[in-house]
């Protein structure tokens, strides 16, 4: 059957188009129970035993929400209590135009077999679709479709030929109205909370539910604490008009009455709007989408570098909070160097998700109401109702923010799961990667059906287009343990005396084919995230740890980056061609340094490390000459107990030569292939920029050098690099590093990016004009479309679609930029809690230190031993502080009689803070100098501190 529709369209050219829409109507769709006969149904989804104890139904039944339902209550949906669901076609297009997240999670819970989910064609059945009445509203008519769909399956299962055993269809909604109508049809109809709070064997199904409207309203006070938020209609006009700015509102780490709204401008043109007040927030969320009004220039205020936590009492909302935080903020109001300020008039989009954190519980016997507490200082406390309190308390759980209704302190929330117990290594490694929004599931079936079959071997039709260099002495250089295996190299003499220098990468490419499962689940994962101990794969581990990595004495596929170079590392000609390897070697940074250095070595392996060595030294020295940039960051390691799996030493990383000797031919083969797409592929070459830092930035680095009467220039990177190279402070070695250091800190993130979509290719850390990622494929996403674009410029692959859109390699770029730099802050927590774990089990340990920063009412110190840093307060809350005047200009501060600066060697004592579980942080105190009141004497190092022996 056949409905059509017919409407005219005005064009853009001001020519009238007629538009035929052409709708299908089928009479063979099937329903997907089990009891069903009518249908003639290959399988089916639905089970004929759809029992579910409630004190409402006490018949088997299958259940029908609606949209609003599956929009608000997926967290209850997912639970495996509830089973045997009809997700109407109607419902489903909904959700997918108004929540991708939520749409998302209804298709895996589809996918879950044990689930029972069953996906209903309702607007291809001949006797379900239903045509939008004249004067209807498209949801009103959305309604009636779910409507007619719940009655037909009602009549549909009570018709079938067997019987449905008194089967019947539950029909869910939070809609009085949608309610109202279906009762008047003679629907078996249930308020979503009705039906989850009759199941009686299930009682903690309640806290998983969504708060409605009417329940956000009841657990507020009748005061309003903020204001109105503007709807979206007199937002758009007001952003339109100029009186108001769109931006993303992030929130301040260290004040939580403090935030800014970043607002992006046309190029360079982007402006941060200070926001200051609870009012001035008005509930806005980290990470929203939210529009700001700029108050009066006389009302602009300057940020703040107190330190400011909420940490109130989880009181009622009451106007005591609002004196306080009035106070802070006349504190705050004071200080010098105003920026553009703000206040928040409306929410464009919120950025709501599942948070981790822990539950603070109410001091009232009985109450279901209480506070949590996320793991992110950035999120505000949420308000959430549970019954299993005692049960939670202690352990780390996932609540999802409902709504903050304008007379809420907080906003409401509901209980989605527990995590485990907080402090456990399990429990606190996937809260990391949740709150990093690092993608860490298992790899899915349909993902895996997509790798090669086992046993695998190279064929003939992989030959095709492949050069065959199984016998070049190949080899491979990384750091102990590596098992991803992306790089192999090799360097020989010509017979014309020129050198042959190779860099032969894994060919990922081969394996992992456009626009399929493991190609799509790659792009979303975008990198392979290395936390201590553990490793979260981008590709899974058949690839990763085998068939792509080069390892030893194993043929393998490779793309190769081959250059014809002189003995002064001048490159003569560059090639590019997919190949076999035969890797001879899988050496360590040190095994390959001990083979360069032991002169009794010299087979065809050694030999080609020292031709590389001594042509990496010299590429080197012409990088620097250029204006390159060598940064200094402490990257520690932890030796890990292999029992316990607990950190039992911690050591900052040592680089060698051959670390130097590999960085120099990657940075080599990414320039040169860089510049081989974008000749090809001037609109879609993906590349990787790094922008110069705002002069702004180098403040720090500047009055930090000159505090030691030492010059720092920044008008370029070669003029950085030079005065970095000279800076040094008689019987001080360490300064240059220090130096270094901060410099890193100044700083911009690099970026990938379309070519076509910009016009600034520059990378400023390595002075060069062009630069990509290729040499790294198992573990950056990035690299395989780089390989992709080279396989297409040498004729070794065909191209697709997406590879040449310009606009979908410019988004894919920037999911990549997102998880790259979630994958940084992942790792760096990892590191953070394995330190914690370090100093738990070694006690009290004295170290020497210095200066790094110098705040208000702290000093940040870097302990080089252990690569930490760590801030010693000189006005706690245990005690009374001391005399402090801080300098800005210098910058300095003065503790009573003694003067802190930039660089000054101290004496501390560094021991965990475990007296808040969820925020366990490392705490430092000052014994050099001794300062009277303020220094602690320095405390006896027990046998705990000592270096544990290990049982071999």
């Amino acid at each position: 059957m056949l409905k059509s529709k017919t409407f005219v369209k005005k064009t853009r050219s001001g020519g009238v188009m007629k538009i035929v829409r052409e709708h299908y109507l089928r009479d063979d769709i099937w329903c997907g129970s089990e009891v069903c006969t009518e249908c003639k149904q290959e399988s089916t989804v639905l089970q004929r035993d759809a029992c579910i104890e409630s004190s409402l139904c006490s018949y088997p039944h299958y259940l029908i929400p609606d949209t609003n339902v599956v929009l608000h209550q997926i967290d209850v949906l997912e639970d495996p209590v509830i089973r045997n669901v009809i997700i109407l076609q109607t419902v489903l297009q909904e959700v997918r135009h108004r929540s991708a997240p939520v749409y998302k999670r209804l298709k895996d819970i589809v996918h879950e077999k044990e689930k029972h989910f069953y996906t209903f064609t309702n607007e291809h059945h001949r006797e379900t679709f239903i045509e939008r009445e004249p004067g209807e509203s498209a949801n009103d008519r959305n309604d009636r479709a779910i409507r007619m769909a719940s009655k037909w399956y009602s009549q549909h299962l009570k018709t079938s030929e067997t019987g449905a055993d008194g089967l019947k269809v539950v029909l869910l909604t939070n809609d009085q109205g949608n309610k109202q109508k279906a009762e008047d049809n003679g629907l078996l109809v249930y308020k979503c909370e009705e039906y989850i709070k009759s199941l009686i064997a299930n009682p903690e199904l309640v806290d998983h539910l969504a708060l409605s409207n009417d329940e956000k309203n009841e657990i507020t006070s009748s005061k309003v604490l903020f204001p109105e938020h503007l709807p979206l209609s007199k937002i758009q006009a007001g952003i339109k008009s100029g009186s108001f700015l769109q931006g993303t509102f992030r929130a301040s780490r260290d004040n939580y009455l403090e935030a800014t709204v970043f607002v992006q401008g046309e190029g360079e043109d982007s402006t941060e709007v200070l926001l200051q007040g609870l009012q001035n927030l008005n509930r806005a969320v980290h990470q929203d989408v939210v529009a700001v009004q700029l108050l009066p220039r006389d009302q602009w205020v300057a940020p703040s570098s107190v330190v400011l936590q909420d940490e109130g009492a989880a009181k009622d909302d009451n106007a005591e909070e609002e004196d306080e935080e009035k106070e802070q903020l006349r504190i705050l109001a004071a200080e010098a160097a105003r920026k553009p300020t703000g206040k928040v008039v409306g929410i464009i989009k919120r950025s709501w998700r599942p948070f981790c954190g822990m539950l603070n519980v109410a001091q009232i016997k009985e109450s279901t109401r209480h506070l949590f507490t996320p793991a992110d200082r950035r999120i505000p406390r949420i308000r959430i109702e549970t019954r299993q309190a005692a049960t939670l308390a202690g352990q780390r759980i996932m609540v999802a923010i409902d709504g903050w209704p304008k007379h809420s302190r907080y906003p409401n929330g509901h209980f989605v799961r527990s995590l485990g117990s907080a402090g456990e290594k399990d429990t606190e490694q996937e809260v990391l990667l949740l709150e990093h929004d690092v993608p860490h599931q298992a790899f899915s079936q349909a993902v895996l059906s997509f790798l090669p079959k086992m046993p695998w071997a190279i064929t003939p039709e992989d030959m095709v287009r492949r050069e065959d260099l199984r016998n070049l002495t190949v080899c491979s250089v990384d750091p102990p343990g590596c098992t991803d295996i992306d790089d192999a190299l090799h360097c020989r003499e010509l017979e014309n005396g020129n050198l042959e220098v190779g860099v032969h990468i894994a060919d990922v490419s081969h394996f992992i084919r456009p626009g399929n499962a493991l190609d799509k689940e790659a792009a979303n994962r975008g990198t392979t995230v290395y936390l201590c101990g553990k490793r979260i794969d981008m590709v899974p581990e058949l690839l990763s740890s085998n068939l792509c990595s080069l390892r030893s004495n194993v043929e393998r596929l490779a793309f190769s980056c081959i250059w014809e170079m002189n003995h002064k590392a001048e490159i003569l000609k560059t090639r590019f061609t997919k190949s076999v390897i035969n890797s001879k070697a899988s050496l360590t940074y040190a095994e390959a340094q001990m083979r360069i250095d032991d002169t009794s070595m010299n087979d065809d392996i050694t030999n080609s490390l020292r031709g590389l060595n001594k042509l990496a030294k010299i590429l080197k020295k012409q990088r620097i000459e250029k204006g390159a940039l060598t940064l200094s960051s402490l990257e520690v390691r932890f030796h890990i107990d292999s029992e316990t799996h607990d950190p039992i030493d911690l050591q900052t990383k040592e680089l060698m030569e051959t670390n130097s000797m590999v960085e120099e031919f990657m940075l080599l083969a990414n320039i040169s292939v860089a510049q081989k797409i974008y000749d090809e592929f001037p609109d879609c070459a993906m590349l990787r920029k790094h922008p110069p830092p705002p002069p702004s930035n180098y403040d720090i680095l500047l009055k930090a050098a000159k505090s030691k009467e030492v010059e720092i220039h920044t008008d370029s990177a070669k003029a950085l690099a030079d005065s970095l190279d000279v800076a040094k402070v008689d019987g001080f070695p360490y300064f240059n590093t220090l130096l270094r250091i901060l410099a890193t800190r100044c700083m911009m993130q690099a970026v990938y990016f379309c070519s076509g979509m910009d016009s600034d290719f520059h990378h400023y850390g390595l002075a060069s004009p062009i630069y990509t990622h290729f040499t790294s494929p198992i573990r950056r996403y990035a690299d395989i479309i780089v390989h992709r674009l080279l396989a297409v410029a040498i004729g070794a692959d065909s191209t697709y679609p997406d590879l040449m859109d310009k606009h979908k390699q410019s988004a894919l770029s920037n999911n990549l930029n997102y998880r790259h730099k979630m994958s940084q802050y992942a790792q760096r927590a990892s590191v953070a809690f394995h330190t914690q774990l370090f100093f738990k089990s070694r006690g009290i340990l004295n170290e020497e230190g210095f200066v790094l920063f110098v705040r208000k009412n702290a000093i940040i110190v870097l302990i080089p031993k252990f690569g930490l840093e760590g801030t010693v307060f000189f006005d706690t809350k245990d005690k009374a502080a001391p005399n402090l005047v801080f300098d800005e200009e210098v910058p300095s501060l003065k503790v009573e009689e003694h003067t802190f600066c930039i660089f000054d060697k101290v004496k501390v004592t560094i021991s965990l803070d475990a007296s808040n579980v969820q925020h366990q942080k490392i705490r430092m105190a000052l014994i050099e100098p001794v300062i009277p009141g303020v220094s602690v004497p320095a405390p006896d190092v027990g046998p705990q501190a000592k270096k544990p022996k290990l049982d071999r």
